[in-house]
């Protein structure tokens, strides 16, 4: 059950992704929290993108950056061992050089890290990114570990040529860098020849390390399949947030007056038959009539599954699926549920608009919920990909300044990252997921990398888009109740659009409406 296409596949989001986790240690660390340390959650949907190769290159980056900090290790090892003998180790300064060096480390990596610019040993420069810190703070941070590191080489550089016994205080610094330097040629080039617009349309599927062949062929069958494992308390993860109101409809379903006797009672899939035409029928003039997103639009039949079931017991073959999709529609059942999900992905597939549609019909009474969600763009920062790649192969020298002002800040970022990664190793040794109790998953790795806001731009469109979809819902309905011979009159002249974005379904006879992030209906006859 694994879709395939552009739209959910390695398009530009699934790009800015596997870029992202060779930029952001912590998004990196998250991923492989998510998909790797907790194997024993499902992947939540992966909408708009293919979370595979983002795992991939975050297993990559990570297995670099850690031979980077093993190899910062070794020469910090002898820097320390030869102050230890007394070998180089005076200082103007009143702490041996190795201390002080660790400090101007400490120092880079602790403003970088506060600065909001994100710590990894590949650091983006300030141009690549929006700053996070504003007014004085701004200001005054660069100016710390400046100042730190200007005392330090004056100290060092005093020591060397005032003829005292300093000179690894200047040449491990010196050595330092190489390791540094290394790892940023290998970010570029992986940026550059893998990651760039082009070189990523053209590379084939990035793939996994073989210890982690299972993971793999589970996120495939579970990331664009037709039906996912939820936890009660975390329903519609990977769907992004929830935008606007969702609505509720309970209303009495009452024939009209001559109606046909062998009309039959209204069913959830007649519904949802009728449902589907009118947003069939969109996309397609939208494609004949226009460049709008709307020609694009998915429809999809989902059935969300409470947990229970171990994550490798949970069959996703075709006739599994299809019989959950038949059994589940209609039955307004409470652990499983059968959603129609249309979904918009516009703008490069950075904003996915996601609305899920629940009918069921029970006890003469017609419940229809609609329930709209967004995922909002990719991180601004991860599309300093691009500037990278631009800048081409670049030149020995520039790259070598960057490598040498880069190094502080990344042997701190090194040293972390070697910690972390042997705590997390250790942690999944110790408590063998695979055989943890079963969860449904808790994030979804498009939501790990996404901002928080949507511009405003963005924000029209996705209003337009639901407020789109929700009228052809009601369209559909209407004519369900309508093929069915019940009556229409309320639903048709209670239904108003209002500023909001949502439905709101006036005072009427037999029904009730909610609206609301924790809205709920009912209705008793007689109004009592």
């Amino acid at each position: 059950m694994t879709a395939t296409g552009p739209a959910r596949g390695g398009g530009e989001a699934t790009r800015l992704l596997c870029a992202g986790v060779h930029l952001d240690s912590d998004f990196r660390r998250r991923v492989i929290e998510e998909l790797v340390q907790h194997e024993e959650r499902p992947i939540a949907l992966s909408l708009g993108i293919d979370a595979l190769p983002v795992l991939a290159h975050a297993l990559r980056a990570r297995r670099r950056e850690v031979e980077t900090a093993l190899a910062l290790l070794c020469v910090w090892g002898l820097f320390i061992g030869l102050g230890v003998a007394g070998v180089g180790s005076e200082t103007v300064l009143p702490v041996p050089g190795w201390l002080a060096y660790a400090l101007v480390c400490g120092v880079f990596g602790a403003v970088r890290a506060g600065s909001g610019l994100g710590l990894a040993v590949f650091t983006l420069d300030r141009t690549m990114v929006k700053q996070a810190t504003r007014g004085r703070l701004r200001m005054l941070l660069p100016l710390v570990p400046f100042a730190v590191a200007v005392a330090y080489w004056a100290g060092a550089l005093f020591t060397l040529f005032s003829g005292g016994d300093g000179w690894t205080g200047v040449v491990f610094p010196l050595l330092l860098v190489l390791p540094v330097w290394s790892y940023r040629a290998h970010v570029t080039a992986v940026m550059r020849d893998e990651l760039g617009a082009e070189p990523f349309a053209r590379r084939p599927r990035a793939t996994l390390p073989y210890r982690y062949r299972r993971i793999g062929e589970a996120i495939d069958r579970e990331q664009h399949a037709s039906l996912t494992i939820y936890d009660p308390f975390r329903p519609f993860i990977g769907a992004g947030k929830p935008y606007d109101e969702q609505w509720s409809l309970v209303m009495e379903l009452k024939k009209r007056n001559g109606a046909a006797p062998d009309a039959g009672p209204l069913t959830g899939r007649e519904v949802i038959d009728l449902i589907k035409p009118q947003l069939e029928s969109l996309r397609t003039s939208a494609a004949a009539t226009s460049r709008d997103r709307l020609r694009a639009l998915e429809v999809e039949e989902f059935v969300y599954l409470p947990t229970g079931a171990a994550r490798w017991q949970v069959a996703y073959d075709r006739s599994t699926v299809r019989r959950h999709l038949e059994e589940a529609v209609g039955e307004g059942g409470e652990a499983r549920r059968h959603f129609l999900r249309i979904r918009i992905g516009t703008w490069d597939e950075q904003v996915v608009v996601s609305v899920l549609v629940r009918v069921h019909t029970q006890g003469g009474m017609l419940v229809l919920e609609v329930v709209p969600h967004v995922l909002t763009p990719v991180r601004l920062e991860f599309r300093a990909v691009d500037v990278i790649e631009a800048r081409g192969e670049g030149d020995v020298l520039r790259d070598t300044v960057r490598g040498l002002l880069a190094a502080p800040t990344a042997n701190f970022a090194a040293a972390t990252s070697l910690i972390s990664t042997a705590v997390a190793e250790f942690r999944t040794w110790l408590a063998n997921p695979r055989h943890a109790l079963p969860d449904g998953p808790a994030t979804s790795v498009r939501e790990l990398g996404s901002t928080d806001d949507l511009s405003v731009f963005q924000d029209m469109d996705v209003k337009r888009y639901v407020r789109t979809v929700q009228d052809r819902i009601a369209s559909g309905v209407r004519e369900a109740l309508r093929a069915k011979d019940y009556e229409t009159g309320d639903f048709e002249q209670q239904i108003i659009t209002v500023s909001g974005g949502g439905v709101f379904i006036g005072a009427m006879s037999g029904g009730a409406v909610a609206t609301g992030p924790r809205s709920s209906a009912s209705h008793t006859e007689g109004g009592k």
